[in-house]
């Protein structure tokens, strides 16, 4: 019998509490969910390289039976899932729907969003730590148009509806999962088609927050490279302990991240982010007042509301 491909995939957004829904979702005992949860296999190989070495290296974009393997303990899981966020980055990661969709022709689809706002932000401390993110905030979001477009949810969206129709998109946010956990399971349970009456247990908050203090790198990124280099872990352990520890006070400083300033960065992001939301809403036909950060300093911006 021939290993099952997922049929559910929660694509995204990335920092927007995919870990902990991802999580959650494995603990419903109709519920498969692979493990590494974001495998990648329909990203372009080519991009994901650059953009996520380390998923690379683990290879399972190279070949169907290679990501299959994932699914092989399954079982008779009504709902076999993965959760890769890449799959709600256009246009870095293009084409995805047109991939899974020729693998898994009836697949469903979760999308999780967050106030965007703070997604933006805390997506670029994640890119600080994993991807050598060397520029100051307000600098590295007005430059790199990837921290915007990931954060859009509506063209995020609206790539999906190209080819799926809505109802096979449930979409939800970080928000009201927090405030209402059990609610909100068991909707999406209910969407699934599993048992909605099932409550997994809650054992602890929101995973994968931004943490206080983190190391950023120095300079060029050279030194910092080099560190995290398949070469360095590899061959590091021979070089003297002395040594490695001048060159990581070389490679990388330490940043208090609640220091940092958020002010421009907020004030360049929340009117684009504004626009962005009224979209959101009207695509969605709901409003999404739990986003507080976001709508905080805007008094003078009413609420998106659906249209009539």
């Amino acid at each position: 019998m021939p290993t099952p491909l997922p049929n559910t995939f929660l694509i995204g957004s990335m920092k927007s509490g995919t870990s902990y829904l991802s999580e959650l979702l494995a603990r419903h005992p109709e519920i498969f969910m692979s493990s590494p949860r974001e495998p990648c296999h329909f990203a372009d190989g080519k991009v994901l390289r650059k953009a996520w070495p380390q998923i690379w290296r683990q290879g399972y974009w190279r070949s169907s039976a290679r990501y299959s393997s994932l699914f092989a303990a399954a079982g008779d899981a009504r709902i076999i899932a993965e959760g890769s966020t890449v799959y709600s980055q256009a246009p870095l990661f293009a084409d995805i729907p047109q991939r899974i969709l020729a693998a898994s022709p009836g697949a469903r689809f979760i999308y999780i969003m967050r106030d965007p706002l703070e997604r933006t932000i805390s997506h670029y401390w994640h890119s600080v730590m994993w991807w050598g993110e060397r520029r100051q905030l307000a600098q590295a979001i007005r430059e790199d148009p990837h921290y915007l477009n990931t954060s859009h949810y509506a063209y995020q969206l609206g790539i999906y509806l190209r080819h799926v129709p809505r109802r096979r998109i449930y979409v939800m946010t970080l928000e009201e999962l927090l405030a209402d956990p059990l609610r909100h399971l068991a909707a999406l349970f209910a969407w699934l088609g599993v048992d909605s009456t099932f409550q997994p247990v809650l054992d602890g908050a929101f995973t994968n927050p931004t943490p206080d203090r983190v190391e950023q790198a120095r300079g060029l990124g050279v030194l910092n490279r080099l560190r995290t280099s398949p070469f360095y872990h590899r061959y590091g352990s021979r070089i003297p302990a002395w040594l490695r520890s001048r060159a990581v006070r070389l490679a990388v400083r330490e940043v208090r991240t609640a220091d940092v300033p958020l002010e421009a960065a907020q004030a360049y992001l929340r009117p684009i982010q504004l626009r962005q939301t009224t979209e959101l809403s009207g695509l969605l036909a709901r409003q999404f007042p739990e986003w507080t950060t976001l709508f905080a300093q805007s008094q003078h911006w009413a609420v998106p509301a659906p249209p009539a």
